[in-house]
């Protein structure tokens, strides 16, 4: 399948928000997906992730997760200083600012001639803590969230992070995946979770794997490609059921 690529500046109401589209240049009617990229916004391999799911079948939306405070078209580094800078952004934006990036997306896939208005989301790191709460809109029939940083404690942002306190607004599927040796969600934090999604009585699967933090990354030592093929089908049936 040939895919294109393209971006377009969406307005929100902090100043306009850098959004990359991957879609299979074919016509026809696709379902969308809003990626949520880590701390690092769009990198190499966040693109990739985009075309492989957008060479499935789907319209791809990848927004800047920090538009309002980085320069658009910026991506950080995968060392220190791209870790700093992207950890403080995380704490430092509004948890009302990434609700509204999620719905400007979600309205620009509805609204695309490509997108068929059936709505996915998928994300990992900081990434897979936005596409739960992306889910929280009942437009969202199945959300992908990959080892979700700062889902167990509630400190995604400013001004209260209530993520887990409102899982029964989720109406679509929740898929939950994690690394048993992430340090970022200890065993605690991913029972405290799961307990959580099963008194919100909520539709979801739950898949712990012997993986690392940022498993499914295509770059760094940390990388597992045996999980990622078997997480990609995952992701791929998830949102076929959806």
């Amino acid at each position: 399948m040939i895919l294109e690529e393209s971006w377009s500046d969406l307005p929100t109401s902090r100043g306009p928000m850098r959004c990359y589209v991957y879609r299979p240049k074919a016509a026809g009617k696709r379902p969308g997906v809003v990626l949520f990229s880590e701390i690092f916004q769009r990198t190499g391999p966040i693109g990739r992730m985009a075309a492989l799911l957008a060479g499935h079948g789907y319209v791809v939306a990848v927004p800047e997760i920090f538009h309002e405070l980085e320069p658009a078209g910026t991506v950080l580094g995968y060392d220190s200083a791209g870790a700093d800078a992207g950890n403080r952004h995380k704490v430092s934006k509004n948890v009302a600012a990434y609700d509204e990036d999620a719905r400007v997306t979600l309205d620009h896939l509805e609204s695309r001639e490509d997108c068929d208005g059936k709505l996915l989301t998928m994300g990992v790191c900081i990434g897979g803590h936005l596409a739960f709460r992306c889910a929280l809109d009942a437009r969202v029939r199945g959300a992908a969230c990959f080892y979700a940083t700062d889902l167990h404690q509630g400190s995604l942002g400013l001004g209260g992070d209530d993520s887990l306190a409102r899982a029964r607004d989720v109406q679509g599927e929740l898929m939950m995946v994690w690394g048993r040796q992430d340090p970022h969600v200890p065993d605690a934090g991913r029972e405290r979770i799961r307990a959580r999604l099963l008194e919100a009585e909520r539709h979801f699967t739950w898949h712990e794997l012997n993986a690392a933090h940022a498993f499914l990354r295509d770059e760094g030592p940390r990388y597992d490609p045996a999980l990622a093929l078997l997480s990609y089908r995952l992701v791929l049936d998830l949102f076929a059921r959806a």
